[in-house]
């Protein structure tokens, strides 16, 4: 029988003690490289599994008046979130004394900021997860309440909101956004270069769940806010003149209406209303075709303000003055049209009338005759210097043109050649009518029309907008002022006009009632478009007023639009505090024997 040997205990020993320490070795070689060689690496990689970026929106800019009021402002609302699974209990100081405030309190604190019951809020507080939103955009006085509360597991997510505080006021000029804040009319739209900031980033971890750590957020990338953009428009008198206009459409009865207010030597509009308006807080409420502003958009056939356009002409090109006798019969038939006849608004004789009687009584028949002394071909010019057919370049987007028909086409079209002198066949926009008067009220220079003041910086300097039109020099400074004393002579002595005056101020002005194409037959309709359109004070021209109401049902004549014109025109005169007249106007007759 063969017997083992007993092994050396102490050499056995000492092999596992070598065996430890091999293995130990190999661990802890494994664990510095782990931790110490690539863990900056396993960090980053771990890191990106679980971080996330996302878009800190900026502020966009403040839109404002000529005087600096604020007509679109951004503000912050937050989203109020909590992660449930650190929501416990909490200590707050009361009165100099630590008190512990539990969940449950703390739900009925929110709850009542949120507008929600305490059970609701406690739903979303019990849980497990690291996410959960208690409230949505909340007002900045409502999260500046809830964070006074100092509850240590709340977060909050800031989100943009664009707020117009006078509601509808210019509405139609400043546009609005989409619920993305991606602007989608008015000069939101046209000067979304100066307005839109520059986003921010931040990166937050997210949870197994793939939710959002709130207190992990880490901005990366600040936001820079937009900047301002500053209009020429009067937000006081803008309010105003909507008042009246949108009180006297509706007695009208009229489709929509447009009051024009324009500052005669600089071209800077004032005042750019429409009725109906609508609300940019709330632009889904109004049609879509009230969201935008006819003013600079709605071209119309403008009737009889045109006579001025044509008097002006035939002054300035030498065929007559303001005295020249003309007779004007109730109706005419146009030469060479195949028997189209025109006619006189009312039934009457011959009247014996000079030029400025031939406005003062809004003939059409004695218009054609005064326009007739002017070869067509340079009444076209003329009418090309007042802006007819060309883009005003106010710097509102989808600016209308208006329509003047080619050199050529009128060439074969007698009718328009003849009619075109008390305002048919041609169209213009409102803004385009009241600069046809700004340049006879600005010595015969029509300016470019200005909205747009320029861009703000936060520095608070003003880059300009930089104008593309020169002045056009329209007619002779002696023209212009002859046809301002025609004008003068329809407010004194015109049975319509006579009710746009002001009193204390010589103010001269134009009316208009223009028939409206019926689009079922292709022949003018019984509705018209009703217009004034003046200037104050003639002996140093101010401002020019124009004002139109489109289809009036109640009222078919220019006495539906002097009240609106009167009333705008007293408080812009107020409002600038223009000194009374103190000159008489010119000794013109408007009659002859």
């Amino acid at each position: 029988m063969t017997y083992l040997r007993p092994g050396d205990p102490k050499r056995r020993l000492r092999g596992l003690k070598i065996s430890i320490v091999i293995l130990a070795l190999l661990f802890g070689g494994r664990l510095v490289d782990l931790q110490i060689l690539q863990a900056e690496a396993i960090n980053a990689k771990s890191y990106s599994n679980r971080a996330v970026s996302r878009v800190l929106p900026s502020l966009r800019g403040d839109i404002t008046d000529g005087t600096g009021a604020v007509l679109a402002h951004t503000v912050f609302k937050y989203d109020i979130n909590a992660a449930p699974d650190i929501v416990a209990p909490f200590t707050r100081k009361v009165n100099g004394q630590e008190v512990l405030i539990s969940v449950e309190q703390a739900a009925t604190e929110l709850a009542a900021l949120v507008g929600q019951t305490q059970p609701e809020v406690l739903t979303k507080l019990i849980g497990t997860g690291k996410y959960s939103q208690v409230a949505k955009a909340v007002e900045a006085s409502v999260y500046r309440q809830i964070k006074a509360l100092d509850i240590p597991w709340l977060f909050y997510d800031p989100r943009p909101a664009r707020i117009y505080p006078n509601g509808a006021v210019a509405g139609g000029i400043l546009g609005f956004l989409d619920p993305d804040g991606k602007p989608l009319e008015g000069i939101e739209v046209a000067q979304n270069a100066c307005l839109a900031g520059k986003d921010g980033e931040e990166t937050f971890e997210k949870g197994v769940d793939g939710i959002k750590i709130p207190s992990s957020a880490i901005t990366t990338k600040a936001a820079v806010p937009g900047k301002k953009i500053k209009l020429t428009i009067n937000a006081d008198l803008q309010y105003y003149a909507q008042q009246i206009l949108t009180a006297n459409v509706a007695k009208l009865r009229a489709d929509w209406g447009t009051a024009v207010v324009i500052e005669v030597k600089t071209g800077k509009i004032l005042v750019a209303a429409d009725a109906p308006s609508y609300d940019p807080n709330e632009p889904s409420k109004s049609s879509v075709e009230n969201r935008g502003s006819r003013v600079f958009r709605t071209s119309f056939e403008p009737g009889s303000t045109m006579k001025m356009v044509t008097a002006a002409t035939a002054i300035d090109d030498g065929k007559v003055t303001a005295t020249s006798q003309f007779v004007a019969p109730f109706g005419m038939t146009i030469p060479h049209s195949n028997g189209y006849r025109v006619t006189d608004s009312h039934v009457h004789g011959d009247d014996k009338l000079t030029v400025a009687g031939v406005l003062r009584d809004s003939s059409n028949t004695g218009a054609m005759q005064v326009g007739n002394t002017v070869p067509w071909q340079d009444r076209y010019t003329y009418m090309q210097r007042f802006g007819v057919g060309s883009k005003p370049g106010s710097g509102f987007p989808g600016e209308s043109a208006g329509l003047l028909n080619t050199k050529t086409t009128w060439s074969n079209d007698v009718v328009k050649r003849y009619v075109s002198t008390f305002g048919q066949g041609v169209s213009v926009t409102p803004l385009q009518s009241a600069m046809m008067y700004q340049a006879v009220a600005n010595k015969g220079v029509r300016l470019q029309p200005q909205l747009i003041e320029g861009c703000i910086d936060d520095s608070g300097n003003l880059t300009k907008v930089t104008k593309d039109k020169a002045p056009v020099r329209v007619v002779s400074e002696a023209s212009a002022s002859s046809t301002l004393d025609i004008l003068e002579k329809v407010v004194e002595e015109g049975g319509i006009g006579k009710h746009a005056a002001v009193p204390g101020y010589r103010v001269g002005g134009k009316t208009g009632t223009a028939q409206i194409i019926d689009p079922n037959t292709g022949r003018y309709g019984n509705l018209h478009a009703i217009s004034f359109i003046g200037v104050a004070p003639i002996d140093d021209p101010q401002f020019v007023v124009a004002v139109t109401a489109y289809k009036s049902r109640t009222v078919s004549n220019s006495l539906g639009a002097t009240p609106i014109f009167k009333a705008i025109m007293s408080q812009v005169l107020r409002t600038y505090r223009v000194p009374p007249s103190t000159t008489k106007s010119a000794n013109l007759p408007t009659e002859w024997k």
